[in-house]
């Protein structure tokens, strides 16, 4: 059986690559098809053509060192007295676990690795921890930045399921590099390499072996590596735990359709035949109701979709994209602005990423819907020349116009906005939506004439509290607590 693994195509194109014969006449290795329009289709073969259940084929990929610890079976008692939560956790990981499980085969790594989402946001896309965690695989902020993943007002890449999946793989590869060890890497991955290195030096002082076993690590890192063996176990042999699991078809479930345009989140799913919430499943990196293709010049749509979606879209005649950009003015309030724009105040709220409490300011610039047909003819991709963060007064600063404010214990977001006398919105936007936060981290807030106060005290005290990115992540690279 041939399975495409990963399909990239304009949404101009028409379906034929799609077809049996198209397919069947590829060859073992990956293959790039093409026509005149520039129409690509990456295929390759399946390795287990006889297999048609995926989970049995992560099971063939179990390769992770055993553990002999007492908390193993504390997690497989956990998981194995809550069949309804692992049947919600299986259901979600079914979308994506093809993928992840090929990416993980692709470079050498055990299998296990692509159940660590299990563990980490029970392969929740849009999971949040309290320490701003996001995604499936839970990166902070400062380490999706480490691996490449954007944030910004449109877009936080921590949870873009192929950018995410590449950031983590990426890490972990590094840090297996470093320990030389799978336990100490998925130890580093969840407390943090320096801290892992600490750990191992104290125990060389003392005489003390430096494997996972014989560290002393958070409660939540002694469990970490006990509870992934306890999901492996779970797949393993599910009905040793009176579990049944459904199996999962070893194909791909999803492919990436190109956007060369921006296109309404709601409309990208009606077009493909599926609820809004299916479609933010596939593409919850997006955090307005566009998608704006500077920032992911792709979707990602369930493989039977994609031919609905392109028929839909070929005959589609009207704007892909029905909100624009507003600059505000002076006395301006959210409610009148709402109504003007057909909105409840809630809404545009939501479309904005803005609070209850948000507060206006002249020149900010809202999306807000295009209110006729007029508009759309004057300007349909006027918002889609608004910076990445339009609440931001120079959204492409670098560090000689912003300082880098370090979290002390006890600070709070509504602290810190006040110290530098910006609104919590402000601050928020300019930290990927933050909500939590922990000592250690780092915000970054902007200089400008309403933003940072001028006084030369205040300049000396956030002097003393700058710490570079790098630093931070050094400092406290993975300190967090997840839920399951």
């Amino acid at each position: 059986m041939l399975l495409a693994i990963g399909i990239v195509l304009d949404t101009a194109q028409a379906e034929e690559l799609f077809s049996t014969s198209a397919i069947a006449s590829s060859k073992a290795a990956p293959q790039i098809l093409s026509t005149a329009r520039n129409v690509k289709l990456t295929i390759i073969q399946s390795d287990d053509p006889e297999n048609g259940d995926l989970l049995q084929k992560v099971r063939n990929g179990f390769a992770m060192e055993e553990l002999d610890s007492p908390l193993i079976a504390k997690h497989e008692q956990w998981y194995a007295s809550r069949p309804e939560y692992v049947a919600r956790m299986m259901s979600r990981a079914s979308l994506y676990l093809y993928y992840i499980t090929n990416e993980v085969e692709r470079r050498g790594m055990p299998s296990e690795i692509a159940l660590l989402p299990m563990i980490e946001s029970a392969y929740n896309p849009i999971a949040y921890s309290t320490s701003s965690a996001s995604g499936i695989w839970q990166f902070i902020p400062s380490t999706g930045k480490n691996f490449g993943l954007q944030q910004n007002w449109w877009y936080d890449g921590r949870r873009d399921i192929i950018s995410a999946t590449t950031g983590a793989l990426d890490y972990l590869q590094k840090l297996h590099g470093r320990f030389g060890d799978w336990q100490l890497a998925l130890a580093a991955y969840n407390w943090g390499e320096g801290s892992v290195s600490r750990a191992q030096q104290r125990n060389r002082k003392l005489g003390l072996p430096t494997d996972y076993a014989n560290l002393k690590m958070p409660e939540e890192t002694s469990n970490y590596v006990p509870k992934l063996l306890a999901i492996k176990n779970i797949i393993a042999h599910p009905a040793s735990y009176g579990l049944s699991l459904p199996a999962i078809a070893n194909e791909p479930y999803f492919a990436s359709v190109s956007t060369a345009n921006p296109i309404d989140v709601q409309l990208a799913a009606q077009l493909a035949d599926m609820t809004k919430d299916e479609f933010i499943a596939l593409n919850p990196a997006h955090n307005r109701p566009v998608i704006l293709q500077s920032n992911s010049d792709y979707i990602l749509l369930p493989v039977d979709k994609i031919e609905t979606f392109l028929n839909n879209l070929e005959s589609y005649d009207k704007p892909l994209v029905n909100w624009q950009a507003y600059q505000t003015k002076k006395g301006e309030v959210l409610a009148n602005l709402a109504a003007r724009f057909g909105l409840s105040t809630e809404k545009l709220q939501e479309a904005n990423g803005m609070s209850a409490h948000s507060h206006l300011n002249s020149g900010d610039t809202l999306l807000v819907p295009l209110v006729s047909v007029a508009d759309a003819g004057k300007g349909s991709f006027t918002a889609f020349n608004m910076p990445l963060n339009p609440f931001q007064k120079n959204a492409f600063t670098d560090s000689r116009n912003s300082v880098q404010h370090r979290v002390l214990r006890g600070e709070t977001l509504s602290k810190i906005a006040r110290f530098y006398r910006v609104s919590l919105t402000r601050l928020r936007n300019w930290n990927g939506q933050i909500k939590n936060i922990n000592a250690g981290q780092t915000l970054t807030i902007i200089k400008d004439s309403t933003a940072i106060k001028s006084s030369s005290a205040t300049t000396r005290s956030a002097s003393r509290k700058y710490l570079s990115a790098h630093q931070a992540i050094s400092h406290k690279q993975r300190s967090r607590r997840k839920n399951r």
